[in-house]
């Protein structure tokens, strides 16, 4: 079977193609540029990676980025102060706290002090539960990406067997509430489930998002299912990324299949975009920028 390989890198440069344009047309009105917190407590290389990512996206299409890189050592008042101070600024549109947050930091009363308007994340109460209710408008980045991905390339999910393998918080619980208003029928396991791979092979749909490097297999997914890679998985060995999905062997097996580098990571950027966007045109609307993206 030929497999076709879903170029998120390139969808996502159309999405902030079409953002930028916004912003040249805000900038002629003499508006000021969307903005964008960005806080990282701690050096984790993977978190240095991505928060780079993100910052260099941001004044790709025109906003700003203010940016605290914060000690191992912030202790959780200092954290809730900086964040409070965010939630008041008129000039912060989203405020994006980078996980993972060191020991000792309570993550929860990190992520519920952000003022839901600037949850640019999706991970406050107010806006999963608003996604729970079939009527989000703040969506976690990483499963908004997913969704404008299978969109893209016409996938009708109506009706579809989904198997989620992984069920973080970030990523499988707010995309199982995503799914589920497609009308698909959605299963949510993790890797101690039992039978896993008898329940992979009855999919349709196949997203995985578990942190371990090819877990799954070609001999786990039937003939022509759709395969989303989440991971991203440092190999130190040849200084490479890989996913959690065995490209070789699954691609042979699949009818679309995502790359990592290059297909769902995108996504999540031009996500994170989006929802910054959209918290500043509620600030400042008009007739130019009406369009959705």
């Amino acid at each position: 079977m030929i497999t076709k390989i879903m170029k998120g890198f390139k969808i996502a440069n159309q999405i902030k193609k079409k953002i930028r344009n916004k912003i040249k047309v805000k900038k002629k009105y003499k508006y000021r540029s969307p903005g964008l917190a960005v806080v990282l407590i701690g050096n984790n290389p993977a978190s240095l990676i991505y928060i780079k990512t993100k910052i260099n996206a941001c004044y790709s299409v025109g906003f700003f980025s203010a940016y605290w890189h914060l000690s191992e050592n912030t202790t959780e008042k200092i954290l809730l102060n900086l964040i409070q101070k965010l939630n008041e600024n008129k000039n912060i549109d989203g405020i994006l706290i980078q996980l993972p947050l060191p020991k000792g930091i309570n993550k929860i009363n990190i992520l519920n002090s952000i003022h839901p308007s600037k949850d640019v994340d999706g991970f406050h109460p107010y806006n999963s539960g608003l996604l729970y209710q079939g009527s989000p408008i703040l969506r976690a980045c990483t499963p908004r990406g997913i969704i404008t991905l299978l969109n893209h390339y016409n996938i009708n999910l109506t009706g579809l067997n989904v198997i989620i393998i992984g069920n973080s918080s970030i990523v499988g619980k707010p995309l199982y509430l995503e799914l589920l208003m497609t009308n698909c029928t959605v299963t949510m396991t993790n890797t101690f489930t039992k039978n896993l791979k008898n329940h992979v092979k009855m999919a349709d749909l196949i997203i995985i998002a578990v942190g371990k490097p090819n877990f799954l297999h070609g001999d786990w997914v039937k003939s022509g299912a759709i395969v989303i890679d989440v991971g991203i998985n440092y190999i130190k060995k040849n200084h490479s990324v890989i996913g959690d999905v065995h490209f070789e062997s699954v691609s042979k097996k699949t009818s679309y299949i995502t790359p990592v580098p290059g297909g769902v990571g995108p996504m999540t950027v031009a996500s994170l975009l989006q929802n910054t966007l959209e918290i500043y045109e509620k600030l400042y609307p008009d007739l130019h920028l009406k369009d959705k993206i």
